[in-house]
């Protein structure tokens, strides 16, 4: 995916989040609601993880060095991993904290409906958002189920805007409906429950994240890199077998490693320019292949 989509679901992120954390602040100041309090500091942190996206997301185009010869395209990774530890505990355990202490030490919640409609607006900004972000995803999901597409993506940066989003909408919903029962039953043990739901909401959705994050910052394969070139290989005529093939996610990029038995009968020089040739045809093919290490042998 290109990073002008990123930046598109990130700018889109931002720009909802940052409207939305300023009404849920005024309504939850306004009506003492727990549940937009926990609202509120969820899209607040939201805004800081766009910020934080964005930075790794440019840092991680830096040109490469001695030191980092292959860049720095994992950088995105990290940043991506600060934002899903944020979510967990910015998120998600303040807001099981709050709710808890409004649960054990009632308060009334007044101003409920001005709540409920802003709340409304809300789902409304929210929407508007994470339908950016599913277009964004859109170039690269390419017919592949969501769950699917979240497990096998390279594009850290948008796997959390998309997290984010659903998660964020989610809680919008949770809090109308325990804000709702609030108001028809005068129970304010509703909206306390409705802080703890939420939080609960945003640790599992920095879990899964952070999970896919991780399975990035150790290296992940890129599988079907992997197998278009594995195809590739076995049907050129110059080569017997392959004997190891490795796809490494890297940023953006994919670190190829290849390990093939060539026909033994072939000049080094011909070898030579066989290879040449294959891979110039495995990053034509495969745009996200930066590097390609090519390796003759005849066992592993």
């Amino acid at each position: 995916m290109s990073q002008a989509n990123s930046t598109t679901a990130i700018f889109y992120a931002f720009s909802a989040n940052l409207g939305i954390a300023v009404a849920k602040t005024g309504a939850a100041l306004w009506s003492g609601s727990g549940s937009l309090i926990a609202e509120a500091i969820h899209s607040y942190a939201d805004c800081g993880n766009q910020v934080l996206l964005y930075i790794g997301m440019k840092r991680s185009t830096k040109a490469a060095t001695q030191k980092h010869p292959m860049g720095y395209g994992r950088e995105s990774y990290i940043w991506s991993m600060m934002v899903a530890l944020i979510l967990f505990s910015v998120g998600g355990v303040f807001s099981i904290h709050e709710g808890w202490l409004r649960y054990i030490n009632p308060q009334d919640v007044e101003n409920t409906q001005v709540a409920l409609i802003i709340l409304a607006i809300a789902v409304v900004m929210e929407a508007f958002s994470l339908k950016g972000a599913i277009a964004a995803m859109a170039e690269e999901r390419k017919g592949r189920s969501f769950w699917t597409w979240f497990k096998d993506t390279h594009s850290s940066e948008l796997m959390v805007i998309v997290g984010e989003d659903i998660a964020a909408l989610a809680g919008l919903v949770i809090a109308l409906v325990m804000l709702s029962l609030t108001l028809i039953t005068g129970n304010s043990a509703f909206d306390a429950a409705g802080s703890i739901l939420i939080g609960m909401l945003l640790i599992i959705v920095a879990m899964l994240i952070g999970r896919e994050v991780h399975s990035l910052l150790i290296g992940e394969a890129a599988a079907d890199i992997r197998d278009n070139v594995q195809r590739f290989l076995e049907g050129q005529p110059n080569v017997v077998r392959v004997i190891n093939l490795w796809a490494i996610n890297h940023g953006d990029g994919v670190m190829l490693a290849i390990k093939a038995e060539l026909n033994p009968d072939m000049r080094v020089s011909e070898a030579a320019e066989s290879i040449n040739t294959m891979e110039k045809k495995i990053k034509q093919d495969n745009i996200r292949v930066k590097w390609i290490f090519f390796e003759i042998d005849n066992a592993d």
